[in-house]
């Protein structure tokens, strides 16, 4: 590709940093180029070159994008390598670039960070909630290869958030949705507050137009009165902190933004002019000491206001902010906030992770951060969510709670620092410091006082937890703890003190499926082995525990032995194994006769009176046997019914399922009765039913039985039209991490 920094023009305005890039490179002279200048310089040409032609919705060249988010990530402090990957951010995606021609020309670290935002660009993170799910966990994990990746994204997002109003108003409303759900959070967990505020007050503009308008009219119209205030509360700040001989480099107000004043005023459910700290005073010394020294100064001017200190410096914020914030009244009776804080502070602030790029200690050339970083436990709580959290409802849930809660600090009575989600208990608190401390659990004290485990943690509190060797967690704490890992770890534990019952009943449900011959030596065989490591358990025993207590399908285990079979010779010689395994094929079906009507469902019992055996209540795509009946004709049983155990030969019918049956287009259903063990908490009954009415399965009957300290039962009859939908209901349902056995009943017990 031939260079183009020597043309005299270009369709796209140039700023000037990159100018003096384009210039150094295609000066004439001897004189060297540094390799971090040449690197700019190549990106832009190479992205100039081809997104030539193409434009954005404005109408102006689609290379004035690429520039706007290279400059942010300029200011954002971002190096050449990040600088290059926000000009070549869209090639991939946009052009016939592969990833592969990218690194042979600049590097294998500016393709992985274009790799990271073209499959971040991909996600629709207003999609389904199993797929929104799934675009989360893809997200945190390329965050996690190079937290640089969500950097790129988020100044490619604001960019487009700047340019907005050139889109269709409903294309408008999605990107600024996901934009505040979604990546302003993220901006406010990295710390990046100059993204974080933009990201917001961009967003409230197109989601909520109204409110902004009004919001900017009240702001402009005590524009004047606030900042003759505020000049004069400066002035006399400055003064004294010049008598005490501090430094001060900054000491300037603002306005709060917009979507902020907001936020408190729906808060706090106050009008405008209820309202007082409308703007925050700052104020930027040399060090650390001297902020305290300049609180002191602030609180001897004005009034301080009661309970409106906060000291994040000594406790900083887990995106490393740090600051003093403190409430006064000022000289005109109006509360003001003011903030004191060091430079390098100050640029932490602003800049969160980025700072470490901006303002890196000198010789330190380490740009690239990972989650090893402390700044980053966020970070990993999140990955290790993905695999504690198997239901996508509750994950998605989770990671928002995340992104959004406050935190709260305690003490363990040793002085550590540990940082919470906003409503964590002392259960939160001791599952975080251990998982044993958290199963060993019998009470607290917090700052000295015997508490209840369901007390709310506040800032600064002093938490001692109380164990006992013998001790075990309780299914309340369910009911109240707020971290998914605390909820996680109970469950399990759960599951793992009820192994022998678990395992017992999932013996039972192979058995009734398989037969009783040769049971105990198929279990020992090869097959189940390797059927127990294809279901990605160690063991038969564990893959038996986790069918007793349903997070394996019975009907899966079957397939999965059945297909071993099949392409395998038989390991064990015993005849009662292979007789066991010869039982798991399919029974034969009835060929279809010409004479059959699409709209009979059971091929068979043409012309004679049948019925659906309410014991076992099959569905199409189970194999079913039909019984003769003295009263009632002939009664469809699934096949391996307990009621047709001992049923004479000269009363079995062959019967099978019409594969054309159509019911006049409308889909017949069958009633099937379903039995859940789940742990006992506000709402996992509505959960239940609200995955059922996603696959617009109708419940007929449902009888919710509870006791104290024990498992809710849950009995319901639904109406299922085939076996599919039937294991399909199953499977969302089995993952609810709350939900401890799934199983098929009828009025004898278990089929």
């Amino acid at each position: 590709m031939d260079a183009i920094a020597s043309t005299a023009t270009f369709d796209v305005e140039i700023p000037d940093w990159l100018q003096e890039c384009l210039s150094a490179t295609s000066d004439s002279s001897d004189k060297p180029v540094p390799d971090e200048v040449a690197l700019i310089a190549r990106a832009f040409e190479f992205g100039y070159d081809l997104h030539r032609g193409q434009y954005r919705a404005s109408g102006e060249p689609y290379i004035a994008h690429p520039i706007a988010v290279a400059g942010l990530l300029r200011d954002l402090g971002g190096n050449s390598t990040m600088i290059a990957a926000g000009f070549l951010h869209d090639v991939v995606e946009d052009t016939d670039v592969t990833l592969e021609q990218l690194e042979s020309r600049f590097g294998i670290e500016v393709g992985h960070l274009v790799e990271g935002v073209t499959k971040l660009s991909k996600f629709n993170f207003s999609s389904k909630t199993e797929r929104q799910a799934e675009n989360f966990r893809r997200m945190f994990l390329a965050m996690a290869k190079d937290i640089r990746v969500i950097v790129v994204k988020l100044a490619d997002r604001l960019h487009n958030m700047r340019t907005l109003q050139h889109l269709k108003p409903e294309k408008q409303r999605s990107i600024a949705l996901e934009t505040r759900e979604i990546f302003a959070p993220l901006a406010n967990r990295l710390g990046i507050g100059s993204l974080k505020w933009e990201l917001e007050d961009l967003a409230f503009k197109y989601l909520e137009p109204e409110a902004y308008r009004e919001m900017q009219q009240l702001v402009a119209e005590r524009r004047q009165d606030r900042e003759e205030r505020l000049a004069n509360i400066s002035q006399i700040l400055r003064e004294r902190l010049d008598e005490a001989g501090i430094k001060c480099f900054d000491l300037s107000s603002r306005p709060k933004h917009l979507y902020s004043i907001y936020q408190k005023m729906q808060r706090q459910q106050k009008g405008f002019h209820e309202i007082y700290d409308l703007a925050a005073m700052r104020i930027i010394v040399e060090t650390k000491e001297e902020c305290y020294r300049s609180l002191a100064i602030v609180h001897d001017a004005f009034r301080p206001i009661p309970g409106r200190f906060k000291d994040y410096i000594g406790l900083p914020k887990p995106n490393r902010y740090q600051s003093l914030h403190t409430g006064v009244m000022g000289s005109h009776g109006r509360p003001i906030e003011v903030q004191i804080r060091t430079l390098e502070m100050h640029h932490i602030a602003e800049y969160g992770i980025a700072a470490h790029w901006k303002y890196k200690e000198a010789g330190n050339s380490n740009t690239k951060l990972t989650t090893d970083d402390e700044k980053f436990t966020w970070l990993r709580q999140l990955l290790e969510w993905q695999h504690d959290l198997k239901d996508a409802q509750e994950y998605i849930d989770s990671v928002k709670d995340n992104l959004f809660d406050d935190d709260v600090y305690v003490f363990t009575p040793k002085g550590d620092v540990m940082v919470l989600s906003r409503g964590a208990t002392p259960v939160d608190f001791a599952y975080r410091i251990h998982t044993e401390v958290g199963h060993r659990c019998t009470g607290v004290r917090i700052n000295a006082q015997w508490r209840v485990l369901d007390t709310p943690l506040k800032n600064g509190d002093i938490v001692e937890i109380i164990t006992q060797k013998n001790a075990r967690p309780s299914l309340d704490w369910l009911n109240f703890a707020a971290t998914p890992s605390a909820r996680n770890r109970i469950r399990q534990w759960y599951k793992r003190f009820n192994r022998e019952e678990n395992i017992e009943r999932g013996r039972d449900l192979l058995e009734k499926e398989l037969g009783k011959n040769g049971f105990e030596s198929l279990l020992k065989s090869e097959p189940m082995q390797s059927v127990a490591r294809r279901c990605n358990y160690h063991s038969v025993e564990d893959l038996l525990a986790a069918l007793g207590y349903g997070e394996v399908t019975l009907n899966l285990v079957v397939k999965r032995l059945r297909d071993l079979v099949k392409t395998t010779q038989p390991i064990e010689t015993e005849e009662t194994i292979e007789e066991t395994i010869a039982s798991l094929a399919p029974s034969s079906k009835i060929p279809l006769s010409s004479n059959i009507t699409k709209s009979e469902p059971i091929i068979g019992v043409e012309g004679l009176m049948h019925r659906i055996a309410g014991c076992c209540n099959p569905v199409p795509g189970e194999p079913i046997i039909g019984v003769v009946t003295r009263l009632h004709g002939i009664s469809i049983h699934r096949q391996g019914c307990a009621n047709v155990e001992n049923v004479q030969g000269d009363r079995i019918v062959p019967v099978s399922w019409n594969q054309t049956n159509s019911n006049n287009g409308r889909p017949q259903t069958y009633p099937v009765n379903v039995q859940i063990e789940a742990i006992d908490r506000v709402g996992v009954f509505k959960d239940v039913l609200s995955r059922l009415c996603d696959q617009n399965i109708n419940v007929r009957k449902a009888q919710v039985k509870t006791q104290q300290g024990k498992p809710a039962i849950i009995d319901l009859c639904i109406d299922i039209q085939d076996y599919d939908q039937l294991e399909q209901s199953f499977i969302r349902i089995k993952k609810m991490s709350d939900i401890l056995h799934l199983r098929r009943v009828s009025e004898m017990g278990e089929c």
